[in-house]
């Protein structure tokens, strides 16, 4: 079995190469580690080798899960990854550094309010349902422009755009689609691809990627 040292060097290395490819420098693609469902132990394996960056989805599992680790590791940032109902607002503000999950402007208000009471401004992604799936969280594509400026309009710095493609479907256009949206609304930031399909991701903008299982397990 490969330590957790050695999968984080080998999806780096992966990074870095096809970074090269597309002629874009790698130090400016964040690495981040999804790490729900994983247990303290496995996560500090991680952090050992040099990891700060974590991703999680649900606020209730990050409740119990974080605040000790964050206490002995200072330096680590978290990210909320999944679908954030308005209700967790003020959990999110206060556990995440970045939100990842931001898709309609009603949550968008209640991060407002509780980042005012706490003295915390996260940065926040728009979420985009780039597939356009019923199932699926995430802005619909037509609205994108509106959420944007509304971010921007707010006191909470705009991060990007993100977005999940359809499980069983070649991402690549997805991937192209949201980078098209950033540019017609002059974003830059582009949190796209997960252990499957980060290469791609990487050669069409990302500069965040979302890797849980290729981190975790062999």
């Amino acid at each position: 079995m490969s330590s957790a040292a050695d999968r984080l060097h080998h999806i780096r290395e992966d990074i870095a190469k096809a970074a090269a490819l597309a002629r874009r420098d790698a130090a400016g693609i964040e690495l981040i580690a999804v790490s729900k469902g994983r247990s303290a132990e496995e996560i500090e394996q991680l952090i050992a080798a040099g990891q700060r960056d974590f991703g999680e989805s649900r606020v209730q599992e990050a409740q119990v899960k974080w605040p000790p680790l964050l206490a002995r590791y200072p330096d680590l940032r978290l990210h909320g990854i999944g679908r954030l109902q308005s209700n967790k607002a003020a959990e999110a503000v206060e556990l995440f550094e970045v939100v990842h999950s931001l898709d309609r402007r009603s949550l968008l208000e209640a991060l407002v309010k509780e980042a005012g009471k706490r003295q915390r401004r996260p940065p926040v992604y728009v979420q985009v349902n780039i597939g356009e799936e019923a199932q699926k969280g995430g802005c619909p594509i037509g609205e994108v422009g509106a959420l944007v400026e509304a971010v921007r309009a707010s006191p909470l710095p705009l991060a990007g755009l993100m977005a999940i493609p359809p499980l069983g479907l070649e991402p690549s256009p997805f991937f192209a689609l949201l980078a098209e949206l950033a540019r017609r609304h002059d974003v830059i930031g582009l949190s796209m691809g997960m252990s499957n399909d980060f290469k791609a991701a990487v050669m069409l903008g990302a500069t965040a990627l979302r890797i849980g299982t290729s981190l975790f397990e062999d």
